[in-house]
């Protein structure tokens, strides 16, 4: 066990540069990669049951605890990202699949890795949690719901099979997640010191089997995408923020809701842009699933330097 933790805390560490690398890989050996498509939902299904064995009744308690930052974040979670990501696709003229893929990432709940991202910047971290489980609990009815207002323009938006395809590869198996917690919770303890490391294997497949089917996709627009994507990420953080500090939340409250903002669950946007669109309309979600952990660190490293400041400003 104390290798795999070696392991996990190596690829924890390096992991943008790592997924870099196999990106690049997956570019110029696409053979090698491309077979992993068909594997897409089931390696987010294995994420998201490792995020149920972590899950506890406590995350939501917060909720009536203190309702106002988790409602402020979900709000700035489920209206900045995705008007955003319809007023970048629109301004910059992204072609339908890639415009309708960039709205989507944006409607997706909070990414598995911001929680850590707002422990390490001194952040609140019971916000943090409490924000991506209920924003991934709401993801079912509200992602497919803002994805058929903003692109269903661009491409259609079957918004009942989106629903159903998050059920199956979210909420059931959280579920599976949560009940392996519950029942067997003596396997869940040794099984969680292997996790992080799964869930990082998992997302690393999901990036690459995306870029090796978007190879000449990639060649063509790929410059497009990644501004549209970092546009995306910064506006998100920034607008987070500025949302929680407009509300009168403190500072560590505003690092979380900035941070939960920003970060999304883009192996959730692949797969499901993958399923219900094309390989194409799924480049900004792999794409930005290698940016925020770039972006995410650089930005707890700017924080880490003010302190974890907690009074009002």
């Amino acid at each position: 066990m104390n290798t795999v933790r070696h392991i996990s805390s190596f690829m924890s560490k390096y992991f943008a540069l790592i997924v870099i690398l196999v990106s690049v890989a997956a570019y110029f050996t696409p053979n090698a990669f491309v077979w992993l498509g068909s594997y897409v939902t089931i390696l987010l299904g294995i994420i998201m049951f490792g995020m149920g064995m972590t899950m506890k009744l406590s995350d939501f308690r917060i909720v009536v605890k203190q309702p106002t930052p988790v409602i402020i974040g979900l709000l700035a979670q489920f209206l900045i990202m995705p008007l955003a990501a319809f007023a970048i696709a629109t301004v910059m003229g992204l072609p339908p699949e890639l415009a309708a893929g960039l709205v989507l990432v944006g409607a997706c709940p909070g990414g598995t890795a911001s929680n850590v991202m707002v422990y390490l910047s001194n952040g609140d971290v019971p916000v943090s949690v409490a924000m991506t489980s209920v924003s991934t609990m709401l993801a079912p009815l509200l992602t497919p719901l803002i994805v058929y207002l903003l692109a269903n323009q661009w491409l259609p938006v079957g918004a009942g099979d989106m629903f159903l395809s998050i059920v199956q590869v979210i909420i059931i198996p959280i579920a599976f997640g949560l009940l392996a917690a519950k029942f067997l919770p003596g396997l869940t303890e040794k099984g969680q010191t292997v996790l992080p490391l799964v869930s990082i294997t998992a997302i690393i497949l999901i990036v690459a089997a995306v870029v090796a089917g978007n190879v000449e996709n990639i060649a063509t627009s790929g410059v497009a995408v990644f501004v549209a994507v970092v546009l995306h990420n910064g506006i998100g953080l920034a607008l987070g923020y500025l949302a929680a500090k407009w509300t009168g939340l403190d500072e560590t409250k505003r690092r979380a809701v900035s941070i939960e903002t920003g970060m999304q669950n883009s192996g959730l946007g692949a797969a499901l842009a993958t399923a219900h669109f094309s390989p194409l309309a799924a480049l900004p979600s792999a794409i930005f699933s290698i940016w925020h952990n770039i972006s995410g660190p650089m930005l707890v490293s700017y924080w880490s330097t003010r302190g974890g400041q907690n009074k009002e400003k």
